[in-house]
């Protein structure tokens, strides 16, 4: 009789290995003239390795982890002179060069929609989990992530 319970218990913990797994999930929020502008994404840990340094050049990131890094916007956003309509993408970062990296804003087809340069700067102090920041003043706003000692930032507008 004791077989069966075993079996039972054992099948059930590893069904639950793959949700323990995952990293968490992370949101970040802004308002750009009046209208919501957000991001979700998964934030996976450095656990002592260099993640932005070890990217491969000309391969897309998903900027997190597990599921797509997912754009909602109900605002129409321009990035320098890239224009990114109200709606809902994907976005992925690509490294462009040693130290260069392009935010890829890509359209439920999977083709990009935007290709916008990020500034790199140092952090200070070294972030674990990989974090993205919105702010928003006005129409003015700033997307930025950041982990370990790299921040990449681009700034915006919205109307």
């Amino acid at each position: 009789m004791k077989k069966p319970v075993f079996a039972l218990a054992a099948a059930l913990a590893v069904a639950a290995v793959p949700a323990f797994a995952q990293s968490p999930r992370g949101e970040a929020k802004a308002m750009l003239a009046g209208k919501a502008v957000s991001i979700e994404y998964g934030r996976p840990s450095l656990k002592g390795r260099d993640m932005l340094a070890q990217a491969a050049v000309g391969t897309p990131w998903r900027m997190g982890a597990d599921a797509a890094t997912k754009l909602k916007t109900d605002a129409d956003l321009t990035f320098g002179a890239a224009a990114v309509p109200k709606g809902e993408y994907v976005l992925t970062a690509t490294k462009v060069a040693a130290d260069t990296w392009h935010l890829n804003v890509k359209g439920a087809d999977q083709k990009i929609v935007a290709e916008i340069p990020l500034t790199a700067e140092a952090v200070a102090q070294s972030i674990e989990m990989f974090t993205i920041e919105l702010t928003g003043v006005g129409d003015k706003g700033e997307f930025k992530m950041i982990w370990g000692t790299t921040g990449l930032k681009t700034a915006f507008t919205g109307k």
